[in-house]
């Protein structure tokens, strides 16, 4: 059997939250239903124990304060992948600092691209799909009159159970243990 992955995300459960997983259901229907979230740690295998990481994250979320981000304008990782996403504007140096803080010990990983803090709307399986979809976000995150504002302040450590599939193992409040 082959080692799960990891990742360390923040949900983003408000009315920008409902409009990128609305989003993401009509540019990508056929992809499982996945909640809107901002990563902090990208997908990754562990170099220790689960317990030994979530040990981690419960000592190192204690030294991090909540913060607000607001989010920017829709971008693309093209050609690299094909990715759509929001960019995060304010504080994204913050994220930044969070991922940096976070990923070590137990967590610690050479991740394959640089850590770029954003939230994805989706990810296509070919450029030409992932283009048109870039087209459509910008136009419709354009007409977006809502908060584009987050707080940022409860993190989930999650766990890729099949492709696509992600459950919650923990999750913490920064300055404190929410719940395992």
């Amino acid at each position: 059997m082959q080692s799960p992955r990891y990742s360390l995300v923040a949900y983003v459960r408000n009315p920008v939250g409902e409009f990128v997983e609305n989003l993401r259901r009509e540019l990508h229907p056929e992809l499982p239903h996945l909640a809107a979230h901002l990563t902090i740690l990208p997908p990754r295998l562990l170099p220790a124990t689960e317990t030994a990481a979530l040990e981690t994250l419960e000592r190192l979320c204690g030294q991090a304060e909540p913060f607000e981000v607001n989010l920017g304008d829709v971008e693309n990782f093209f050609p690299k992948t094909p990715t759509v996403f929001i960019k995060v504007n304010h504080a994204a140096s913050r994220m930044t600092e969070l991922h940096n803080l976070l990923n070590t010990q137990a967590l610690v990983y050479t991740e394959e691209w640089p850590y770029i803090p954003h939230l994805t709307i989706v990810k296509m399986a070919e450029q030409k799909l992932a283009q048109q979809a870039y087209e459509t976000a910008r136009r419709r995150w354009a007409q977006y009159h809502g908060n584009r504002r987050i707080l940022l302040e409860r993190l989930s450590f999650v766990r890729e159970e099949d492709t696509n599939c992600w459950i919650d193992l923990a999750a913490f409040q920064l300055g404190k243990l929410v719940h395992r």
